[in-house]
């Protein structure tokens, strides 16, 4: 499937939080001990913000990956995608989970860990599905010659 880079990232975006919302909603109410609704709205208010984020690393990823001198995603490659992202997206969601439930940073951080682990491997398998089934970026391809 041949995508534009924006519509690339936007569809990449969609898919990889509709997972992960499959994934995530039914166990933060476990995890954090909590209601139902109150860890839904964390989910959804998470969900945005990794949304937002997601679009933006990855456009910052690929304009760095277009200057390298090998193509292609190696593994390596894709390790620093997964770790760069999640590395952000940690700064940025641990005080919000530290706000919504009450908690230290450094607790939010601790629970977030588990969380983080699973998104680390998730967002790497994610990644190499979504392009095996839409093709890699234009900015890993290089014209023949």
């Amino acid at each position: 499937m041949n995508l534009s880079p924006r519509a690339r990232r936007v569809v990449q975006a969609v898919l990889y939080e509709a997972f992960a919302l499959a994934f995530v909603a039914p166990m933060l109410s476990w995890l954090f001990a909590r209601s139902p609704w109150s860890t839904a709205a964390l989910t959804l208010l998470m969900s945005t913000i990794a949304l937002g984020w997601n679009y933006v690393f990855n456009a910052a990823f690929e304009r760095w990956e277009a200057t390298q001198a090998l193509s292609g995603r190696s593994w390596k490659r894709r390790a620093a995608h997964g770790l760069g992202f999640e590395g952000g997206l940690a700064l940025i969601l641990v005080p919000v989970m530290a706000l919504w439930l009450d908690i230290t940073l450094w607790q939010a951080l601790v629970a977030d860990l588990g969380i983080l682990l699973f998104f680390l491997v998730y967002t790497v398998v994610f990644t190499w599905c979504f392009d095996r089934v839409f093709g890699l970026p234009q900015s890993t391809l290089r014209p023949a010659g």
